[in-house]
């Protein structure tokens, strides 16, 4: 199987290696990561400079990939389209340092990544792991390759995106997977507004993600409770009901009121 392996944290994360070392198990990678950390960039792309991509190594001097100078998203279209040897089966955007759930998706580019590949009809799957300083990434990892296994061992193989996320109390007990839809609370917006050394404002975001309502489970309530979330996301972000009913209105080029 060819595999392309990509992340928003950069080439020279370590969730980037440990997932690397696991998916080899699995099939032939790729890695094409970015060359700095991109984290929030969502699903920006490179068009008005040069694409810039270089193959980078360790201290002991293999591999490690090719470090890309633009978002995630640039790296699925430039691996896919110039960067692999043969056009990828799988993309794996992660392990990202930190969750990506409820409405984050929509500002991540670990997920941004995984549905760019989906762009391409290829199954894509984006994984995060809850932000730890001392976070187990070779135990994530080896999780991590084993849902991607089950997964593609479905009956029902077709292209599909999923975004997975794995609480930190995962890697030390055995937590059940929780297949679930993203909660769709907005996260607060607070700032905390502060003052540098010359006198000027800065701010810092503070807002908190909410409470999930008890009665519905979402990513957000399994994480907290400790189960690993997989949810089969769509970039198809038609409202097709709203299409059916606004094919009633009468509407025309007509001039605005004044």
């Amino acid at each position: 199987m060819q595999i392309l392996l990509t992340n928003d944290d950069g080439i020279y994360a370590p969730g980037l290696a440990a997932l690397e070392r696991q998916l080899r198990k699995i099939g032939d990678v790729t890695v094409a990561a970015p060359l700095t950390e991109q984290s929030g960039v969502g699903h920006s792309i490179t068009y008005l400079t040069p694409l810039m991509a270089r193959k980078v190594f360790d201290d002991a001097g293999q591999r490690r990939g090719w470090a890309v100078e633009g978002s995630p998203a640039d790296c699925v279209k430039l691996a896919v389209s110039e960067l692999c040897q043969a056009r990828p089966e799988l993309v794996v955007s992660g392990i990202n340092s930190g969750l990506n759930a409820g409405i984050n998706v929509l500002y991540s580019g670990t997920v941004a990544a995984a549905i760019e590949g989906a762009f391409y009809g290829i199954t894509s799957v984006a994984v995060s792991l809850e932000y730890d300083e001392a976070a187990r990434y070779d135990a994530a990892a080896r999780i991590t390759a084993g849902i991607i296994q089950q997964i593609l061992a479905q009956p029902n193989s077709e292209q599909q995106l999923y975004n997975m996320n794995i609480p930190s109390s995962a890697l030390a007990t055995e937590a059940d997977v929780h297949v679930v839809p993203v909660a769709t609370a907005p996260w607060g917006e607070d700032f905390e507004r502060r003052c540098d050394p010359r006198g000027r404002n800065y701010y810092w975001a503070t807002g908190m993600a909410p409470d999930p309502p008890s009665d519905t489970e979402t990513d957000l309530s399994a994480l907290r409770a400790g189960h690993i979330t997989l949810t089969p996301l769509q970039f198809d972000m038609s409202h097709r009901d709203q299409i059916e009913q606004m094919q009633t209105w009468k509407i025309g080029p007509t001039a605005a009121q004044t």
